[in-house]
């Protein structure tokens, strides 16, 4: 067994001062204050390692012409069987980046030009291969508000409204709801003349409430149109950025349905309509809700290896240090389904964690260590 020694270990659930974080191979054993055996090093403070829960990392690339860019498949506005990961490429610096500030994991989706962008891929931000990378799935990518609509140019048919946008994605639901029907009514030879398509599986899965989508949207009456959706269609959703989201009403109802958000990007420009009410003070109402929520970059619109940075403006609404720490980390874990795995220091977990110069939140602290799954990523 190993142990690192640290003044302050923030376990992702609260804050113990003068511990050793103890591990063996890939897991951590736990957390002690006695415990001395093979030491590897004293620090000022362990966090868990920091996931981003949205992020086109890997496919809009570091040092790469925007024309390269992968986030955005132009062929069609419903594309089911798109996989984030068919399109991420390991060699991206900005991976490299994201591992030295502590960002191992990311949730890597395809962009919000299309009405169904594609599959979600959570993965480790330092394996050497996408295939090794993969953790697990994370919802299918949709988009609602301006992004789809301002796509009208691109190939296949397309929304120049929200109300097109909303019709094509009604269309395709209806289409596979009464196939699905149908086939439940059949019987014997009339049910195996019945076949779905790929396609058709993946929007079954939505509707059978097995795939989330993953909804980018902006705008308070954006989430509107989702919700009706969801009412519609009993299907469940994730709701992604909420960054012009200015009246806590739609906090509070989405709190009430048990929706989750993925906020932000806190710190990127507001560069179009639907941004036109984006500020920091927004997150009061995020708070107030008491609705479940992690914290994305959306890199490259903001840099992954900048996650931590983000956190600052929820301190100044009145989170402490341990649950900024939580938001990106056990949080951001749970909204993915992968905290059986990630997001806390405690035992049974893998061994993924930062080890910092000094307080974290101090401009001036870096992370001397960053281990992944037990092994030494980055050392400074």
């Amino acid at each position: 067994m190993k142990a690192i020694f640290a003044k302050t270990i923030y376990t992702g659930k609260k804050k113990i001062s003068d511990a050793y974080l103890v591990f063996d191979h890939r897991k951590i054993i736990g957390v002690s204050t006695t415990e001395k055996c093979d030491l590897r090093g004293k620090f000022s403070v362990i966090t868990p390692a920091f996931v981003d829960a949205h992020s086109h990392i890997g496919m809009a690339r570091a040092g790469e012409p925007s024309e390269q860019g992968e986030a955005n498949d132009q062929s069609d506005a419903i594309l089911t069987l798109a996989d984030a990961l068919d399109s991420v490429q390991m060699d991206d610096s900005a991976l490299r980046d994201a591992v030295e500030m502590g960002v191992l994991y990311s949730c890597v989706v395809p962009g919000s030009g299309n009405i169904i962008g594609g599959n979600s891929a959570v993965i480790r931000n330092y394996a050497n291969t996408s295939t090794n990378a993969l953790i697990t799935r994370a919802g299918l990518k949709a988009a609602f508000g301006f992004n789809p609509m301002k796509t009208n140019n691109w190939k296949g048919k397309r929304p120049t409204t929200r109300m097109g946008a909303l019709a094509i994605l009604r269309s395709k639901l209806d289409d596979v709801q009464q196939k699905v029907r149908k086939y439940r009514k059949a019987k014997g030879s009339k049910k195996q003349e019945i076949t779905f398509t790929a396609e058709e599986k993946v929007l079954q899965d939505v509707l059978a409430r097995k795939t989330r989508l993953r909804a980018h949207v902006h705008k308070i009456d954006d989430i509107a149109a989702l919700l009706r959706l969801v009412d519609d269609y009993k299907i469940r959703v994730v709701v992604d950025h909420a960054m012009d989201v200015h009246q806590p009403q739609i906090f509070q109802e989405l709190m009430r349905r048990k929706i989750p958000v993925v906020y932000g990007p806190i710190d990127s420009f507001a560069y179009k309509v639907e941004l036109k009410h984006e500020n920091w003070r927004n997150i009061r109402h995020l708070i107030a809700s008491k609705v479940e929520f992690g914290l994305m970059t959306d890199h490259p619109v903001t840099l992954a290896r900048q996650l931590l940075l983000q956190t600052r403006w929820f301190m100044r609404a009145g989170l402490s240090k341990q649950e900024a720490i939580e938001l990106i980390s056990r949080k951001n874990s749970q909204i993915l389904g992968i905290d059986d795995r990630i997001g806390t220091i405690e035992k049974g977990k893998w061994a993924s964690f930062i080890c910092w110069s000094g307080d974290p939140f101090d401009l001036t602290s870096y992370p001397l260590a960053v281990y992944g799954e037990g092994q030494l990523l980055f050392s400074d």
